[in-house]
């Protein structure tokens, strides 16, 4: 009976041991290495990717997309827009979400064909030049992105109102454009965010 109490209380301290090991060696080691080579290697990453403005304010982050619209919520038209968003009450980073409705879905079908006819008169072109992504929210609903065709249907409405030349713009849209990762993977986009705090710095 002493024997195996004997043995029993080995096995407890045993574990106790290894508990507390495992517990500093991957509870707290691991952590802390893994946020050095974080902090050394990719600090931006690691810190949300922030942007600031010209005074140094951080405005955002060149990952979560956010909305360019006064305070009635009225697109600005000298920005540009993002894609639609479903997080919240637009781009909210509490509430990620897509729409989860269905391509057959009514009331998508519905809110689709409305924002076209927006988007076309909005930007002063035909319906048929309005790309998928710009009357559809994508599924985090914080996506920051938009898609080259988007861009390109935006470039003369944001020119006029920011007076600006058609070139002046293409050239910032050009220069916040990333092309498929690593050459292959997904499609060109353009970082909404950057590019309007881009527009913003040319503009003084």
């Amino acid at each position: 009976m002493i024997t195996a109490t004997r043995s029993g209380g080995r096995m407890i301290w045993v574990a106790t041991r290894a508990l507390l090991l495992f517990t500093v060696v991957l509870g707290l080691g691991y952590t802390l290495l893994i946020t050095a080579v974080g902090q050394l290697a990719f600090p931006q990453q690691a810190n949300g990717s922030l942007i600031s403005g010209g005074d140094g304010v951080v405005v955002g982050s060149s990952l979560i997309g956010q909305s360019f619209t006064d305070a009635a919520g009225r697109p600005l038209a000298g920005y540009f827009q993002p894609r639609p968003s479903a997080a919240g009450d637009g781009y909210d980073a509490t509430s990620s979400s897509g729409s989860n409705l269905g391509p057959e879905n009514p009331d998508l079908i519905d809110a689709v064909a409305s924002r076209v006819t927006e988007v076309a008169a909005f930007n002063g072109v035909d319906e048929s030049l309005v790309p998928a992504d710009a009357v559809t929210s994508s599924g985090s609903g914080l996506d920051p992105h938009i898609s080259p065709a988007y861009a390109t249907i935006q470039i003369g409405r944001v020119a006029a109102a920011r007076g600006l030349t058609t070139d002046e713009v293409t050239d910032l849209v050009a220069a916040h454009t990333s092309g498929p990762d690593l050459g292959h993977l997904g499609e060109s986009v353009v970082n909404v965010p950057e590019l309007n705090l881009a527009l913003d710095e040319l503009e003084g």
